[in-house]
C-alpha cells in the first residue's frame, strides 16, 4: 500500500501538480461571506506556535481574530519540550518568529531567570546576541500566553473541531466551523494551524498521508529507503528478531514488523515515528525519579536488551542542554524514544483513537526510561549514566512532569497546485512567490523496523540530508489548489512531499508560515479575493516590511550532484560499498556522486574501513577516487587498491581540490583480472576521511583512459 489520499480511499498517488495558472487581467472579485451572527475576520484553529503567530499577526493588522486551541496549552512543540530549537540558518528567521526568540533572550538577560546555574555556565547564552534559541518549556509557554494577552485576541481552549459535520462550506468558502461541544465560529478567513490538518481535511481539501514514491516527483530520498540506511539511528550490531533466537517459527519480538518492508524508493502508508521530547534535569534538587508504569511490560524492550548484549553500549538518548541544567531529550540510536511503527493510524484517527495512541507512546517511553535506569539487563555503564537524570520537577507540573504535546512529526500533508519537493530543498527549482525560507536537513526519522534477508533486525526510513543552505517555500504551498477552499490557509500541514516536509517541519518555519498565512488572509479580505488570487507583490511587500526574510542568500548555491550512470567506466557509489565501523552520511559539501557521501571521524576509537568492489572485464583501468575536498578532511587518507599485480597503498590529501573537475583523483593505472577492490581507511588520519565513489575507467592500448575525463556532468532532474 502506498501513500494515500486522505478520506478518499487508499491508493498510490498518481496526480502530478499543475503549474500555477497565470491570471489574464485582474483576479476576479468574490463576495466576502456576510452573516447575521457575530463573526471574526480570521478564525485560527490550532494552538501551535504557528497558530499563536497567525493570531498575533492578524491582530497587528487590525483584524478581529479567535484562536481555538484543541488542548489547554499554547505553543505546541515549542512549549512542549522542543526547547533546543532546530534552526538551520538562523539569519533567515525573521519577522515575528525572530521576535519570539528575541523575547526568549530578554527573559534570560534577567538574573532572576537563572535558578539552577549562572548564565556564564551555560554555553548557549551569549550576551551579545539579539536572540536566544534554547529555552525551558515553561518559559516558551509563558511568552506565548503574554503575546496573546497583549493583543485583542479571543482565546478559546479545550475545543476540538467536529470533524464529521463541523465545517460548513458554501460556494467554495468555509462559512463556519463547529466544535464537539456545539460552539460555532464564523469567519471570513480560516487558518488550519494544527499538526494533524483536521480543518483542512474536514473542508474537503486534498491531502495525503505516507511516503510518495521517488518517481512521483522525480526525487531520490522519498519512499522506502533501505539502501540509504546510513545514519546512526539503526542497528550497528547483528541483533536477532525472533522470540527464540534463530527460530523464525517462534515469532517476532515486540516492535518488529512481520510484513514486507517494500522496495527501494516505492510509496507506502508509513509515517516517521513520534516521541515525547522530555525535559530532564541533573540537579538533585529539581528532579523526579523515573517511575515504572503500572502496565509495564519488559518484553517491549527485548530488542533494547539484545542490542546491548550484542555490544552496542551507546546510551540511547540525545540530551541537549537547556538553561538551568535541563534538557531537551530526543531519540538516539537503534532503540530509543521513537516508538517506531506505532503511529500509522494517528493522522486520520478519531479523537478517542488518537488518545489511545498518545497513551501507548507515553507508556512505552516512560517504561523505556525506567528500564534504562533500573533493569538488570541494561549495562551498568548505561545505568550509571542514567542515575544522574530525572524528570525536571518544575516543568509540566500539571501533567506529572511529562510533556503535554506528543511530537507529531508528520501527519496529513496538503496537495496543492504547488508541492514543495526535494528539488526545492536542493534549489534545483526556485519558486517565484516565496513566503518563507527553510534551511534544515531533509530529516525523516525511522518509519519501520523489519527483518533483513540475513535474519537480523533493522530500522528503515531515517534520512538526514543537508540542503546545503536556505531554500524558498512557495505561497501556493500554503493555500488549497484552485477549486477547493477559497478562504483557507494551511501553514503547518502544507503542500510538500514527505522528504521535503522533513526539512520544512521545524518550529521557526511554522512560525514564519503562520505570519505569512495571516498576512495573506487579511489582504484577501481587504481585496475581496480568494486566497488563491491575492496580489503576491502586495503580500511580499507587507511581509518584508514586517521583517520576513524571503530572498535565498547568494551563498546557498545548488549542490553539484554527479550521476554515477553518466560517468565514464564503471562507478561504485557509497550506496554499494561495504562499511566496517560507523560511517556517517552527509551531503554538505559538493560535488558528490548521486545523493552524497560517507565520512569517518578520525577522533573516535577504532579503525573504520570502506570497501568498494566490483566485477571488471579483464584489462587495464585508471582507478579514480571521488570525494568533495574540504579543509577539515584528512591529508593522509589511506587507500589500498587490490589488482592483478597485488595491493598498492596510497595516501590521498582530501583537503586539496582534486584533479578531475573537482570530483575525482587518480590512484593509478592497474591491470585487473575479474574483480577490482579499493579499500579506504581512517587509520592514523588527521581529519575526516571521505568515501564517496570509486571509478574504474578502461584504458586504451597505449595506457590512456578511454572516453572523456569527465567528471562534471550532472544528471537532469525531473521537475515537479
Amino acid at each position: 500500500m502506498g501513500a494515500r489520499w486522505c478520506n478518499h480511499g487508499c491508493f498510490v498517488i498518481t496526480w502530478l501538480t499543475a503549474a500555477w495558472a497565470a491570471a489574464e487581467g485582474p483576479a476576479p472579485k468574490y463576495d466576502v461571506p456576510k452573516y447575521d451572527v457575530p463573526k471574526y475576520d480570521v478564525v485560527v484553529y490550532g494552538g501551535t506556535s504557528a497558530g499563536v503567530i497567525a493570531a498575533v499577526q492578524t491582530a497587528r493588522m487590525s483584524g478581529s481574530v479567535v484562536l481555538i486551541a484543541p488542548g489547554n496549552h499554547l505553543g505546541g512543540m515549542t512549549s512542549g519540550g522542543l526547547g533546543y530549537t532546530d534552526t538551520g540558518d538562523k539569519s533567515v528567521i525573521g519577522g515575528l518568529a525572530r521576535n519570539f526568540y528575541q523575547r526568549v533572550k530578554i527573559h534570560y538577560d534577567r538574573p532572576a531567570a537563572w535558578t539552577g546555574e549562572r548564565p556564564d555556565q551555560y554555553d548557549r547564552y551569549r550576551p551579545e546576541s539579539d536572540a536566544m534559541w534554547t529555552f525551558e518549556p515553561h518559559v516558551a509557554e509563558r511568552l506565548f500566553e503574554e503575546w496573546i494577552s497583549e493583543r485583542n485576541i479571543t482565546l478559546v481552549r479545550g475545543e476540538r473541531l467536529n470533524g464529521q459535520s463541523g465545517v460548513k462550506v458554501q460556494r467554495g468558502n468555509i462559512v463556519s466551523i463547529s466544535t464537539e461541544s456545539g460552539r460555532a465560529f464564523h469567519g471570513r478567513m480560516f487558518i488550519d494551524a494544527t499538526y494533524e490538518g483536521d480543518l483542512m481535511a474536514a473542508a474537503g481539501v486534498r491531502c495525503v498521508v505516507g511516503r510518495e514514491a521517488n518517481s512521483e516527483y522525480g526525487e531520490t530520498l522519498n519512499g522506502v529507503q533501505i539502501k540509504r540506511n546510513r545514519h546512526h539511528h539503526r542497528f550497528l550490531k547483528r541483533v536477532d528478531p525472533f522470540v527464540t533466537p534463530g527460530n523464525r517459527s517462534s515469532g517476532l519480538v515486540f516492535g518488529v514488523d512481520s510484513g514486507d518492508p517494500g522496495r527501494e524508493g516505492e510509496a507506502d502508508h508509513r509515517v516517521q515515528a513520534y516521541c515525547f521530547r522530555m525535559c530532564l534535569s541533573d540537579d538533585p534538587e529539581n528532579q523526579v525519579p523515573f517511575s515504572k508504569p503500572r502496565d509495564y511490560d519488559e518484553q517491549r524492550y527485548e530488542l533494547l536488551f539484545r542490542n546491548f548484549e550484542a555490544g552496542d553500549l551507546r546510551v540511547p538518548l540525545d540530551s541537549n542542554m537547556l538553561p538551568n541544567r535541563k534538557t531537551d531529550t530526543n531519540n538516539n540510536g537503534a532503540f530509543s524514544t521513537d516508538f517506531i511503527g506505532a503511529n500509522y493510524g494517528y493522522a486520520e484517527a478519531d479523537y478517542a483513537r488518537r488518545e489511545e495512541i498518545l497513551r501507548e507512546h507515553e507508556t512505552y517511553q516512560k517504561g523505556l526510561m525506567w528500564t534504562l535506569a533500573h533493569h538488570p539487563r541494561v549495562p551498568e555503564s548505561v545505568r550509571h549514566t542514567m542515575s544522574r537524570w530525572g524528570l525536571a520537577a518544575d516543568e509540566f507540573t500539571h501533567n506529572n512532569h511529562w510533556p503535554h504535546q506528543l511530537y507529531v512529526r508528520e501527519a496529513r500533508r496538503m496537495v496543492a497546485d504547488y508541492v514543495v519537493t526535494e528539488h526545492d530543498c536542493r534549489r534545483t527549482r526556485m519558486c517565484a512567490d516565496p513566503v518563507a525560507l527553510g534551511s534544515y536537513n531533509m530529516d525523516s526519522h525511522n518509519c519501520q523496523r523489519y527483518v533483513t534477508p540475513e535474519n537480523t533486525v533493522q530500522n528503515e526510513g531515517d534520512i538526514q540530508v543537508s540542503p546545503g543552505g536556505s531554500y524558498a517555500i512557495s505561497y501556493r504551498a500554503i493555500v488549497p489548489r484552485r477549486g477547493e477552499a477559497r478562504n483557507l490557509l494551511v501553514p503547518v500541514c502544507l503542500s510538500a512531499s514527505h522528504i521535503a516536509y522533513g526539512s520544512i517541519r521545524m518550529e521557526p518555519v511554522f512560525m514564519i508560515l503562520g505570519q505569512s498565512a495571516a498576512t495573506a488572509a487579511m489582504q484577501a479580505i481587504d481585496a475581496r479575493r480568494s486566497v488563491q488570487d491575492i496580489d503576491y507583490r502586495e503580500l511580499r511587500s507587507r511581509l518584508e516590511a514586517d521583517g520576513q526574510v524571503l530572498d535565498v542568500p547568494s551563498a546557498a548555491k545548488p549542490r553539484i550532484r554527479l550521476s554515477a550512470a553518466q560517468l565514464d567506466g564503471i562507478v561504485v557509489d557509497d550506496d554499494d560499498a561495504t562499511f566496517d565501523g560507523n560511517w556517517i552520511f552527509s551531503s554538505s559539501t559538493s560535488p558528490y556522486v548521486n545523493d552524497g557521501y560517507r565520512y569517518a571521524d578520525w577522533q573516535s576509537e577504532g579503525v573504520k574501513t570502506a570497501r568498494f568492489a566490483t566485477r571488471l572485464p579483464p584489462g587495464r583501468y585508471d582507478v579514480r577516487l571521488g570525494f568533495p575536498a574540504h579543509a577539515n578532511r584528512a591529508t593522509n587518507a589511506r587507500i589500498r587498491t587490490m589488482h592483478a599485480g597485488g595491493t598498492t597503498a596510497t595516501t590521498v590529501n582530501q583537503r586539496q581540490p582534486v584533479d578531475r573537475d573537482g570530483a575525482f583523483v587518480s590512484l593509478g593505472r592497474f591491470v585487473f583480472r575479474g574483480e577490482g577492490v579499493v579499500i579506504i581507511s581512517n587509520e592514523d588520519a588527521d581529519g575526516y576521511v571521505i568515501a564517496d565513489a570509486v571509478q574504474f575507467v578502461p584504458c586504451r592500448d597505449g595506457g590512456e583512459p578511454r572516453g572523456s575525463p569527465l567528471v562534471g556532468r550532472q544528471s537532469p532532474l525531473p521537475r515537479n
